[in-house]
């Protein structure tokens, strides 16, 4: 039994083969290689564009720690400069305070050397017109004029005496 007998012309069946081979050959190079090429080349974008989405989700993920840091390290560093300055505010009105004081006391204690020298100049005053009105009382008992200069000496001995009794 043949091929004839089957039904099949050998010939026709190789040109058929050849045809379909060249097809093939012609089919493949002008449109399976470009679209297998151009598939892969989608394929690589797809890829490509999910790396992409990866890293954007990565880096947006760690911006936002980053923004939380940020956003915390200001808030301590407001913090600390609000410390700071009620600090320096606390120091300022202590500092203020000290000086108000320091001023008051000066101020006491010139008046208290004030009122020493007024007292001390009273006092003066008070034994020069205590001399002098002793040793005019003296001259009218004695009715004559005396030695003015010995009778000052002589009150500013006893008026120290006192003075130095009146201490002890």
């Amino acid at each position: 039994m043949g091929l004839t007998e089957l039904g099949i012309n050998l010939p026709l069946l190789i040109a058929y083969l050849v045809t379909f081979v060249i097809l093939l050959a012609i089919l493949y190079q002008f449109a399976f290689k470009p679209l297998l090429a151009a598939m892969d080349q989608r394929t690589a974008r797809i890829q490509e564009g999910l790396s992409a989405a990866d890293r954007a989700r990565d880096e947006a993920a760690s911006s936002q720690a980053a923004i939380e840091e940020q956003l915390n390290e200001a808030r301590r560093e407001g913090q600390r400069l609000m410390d700071q300055a009620r600090e320096a505010s606390q120091r300022y009105r202590e500092g203020e305070m000290e000086r108000a004081r320091q001023e008051a006391e000066a101020f006491a204690e010139r008046a208290r050397a004030d009122i020493q020298r007024e007292r001390d100049a009273a006092l003066e005053q008070l034994r020069a017109s205590f001399g002098d009105l002793a040793i005019t009382a003296a001259e009218r008992v004695i009715e004559r004029s005396l030695d003015r200069q010995a009778h000052e000496e002589l009150i500013a001995q006893v008026l120290a005496e006192g003075e130095t009794w009146r201490r002890g």
